[in-house]
């Protein structure tokens, strides 16, 4: 995993994304770009898994004392 953070990635990944969109690079400069831009997405998809798993849902277990419970996308409060 890289050491990078999520932030660092993301904000050189939107710089990629306006160089590239401008239209102006030579086909090599932006192959390389193009390729940086793919390892820097994987870097921040996985690193939103890694928060994600590490989310936690506070509510009350079948006794009524507060537990944390397992976050479920798309569950309602």
């Amino acid at each position: 995993m890289s050491k990078e953070s999520f932030e660092q990635a993301a904000s050189r990944l939107e710089e990629i994304v306006r160089q590239m969109e401008r239209g102006d690079l030579p086909l090599d400069d932006a192959l390389a770009l193009f390729e940086e831009g793919t390892k820097l997405a994987r870097i921040c998809a996985q690193k939103l898994r890694e928060a994600e798993q590490r989310v936690v849902k506070l509510g009350r277990d079948s006794d009524g004392v507060i537990a944390e419970l397992p976050f479920e996308e798309g569950q309602d409060e």
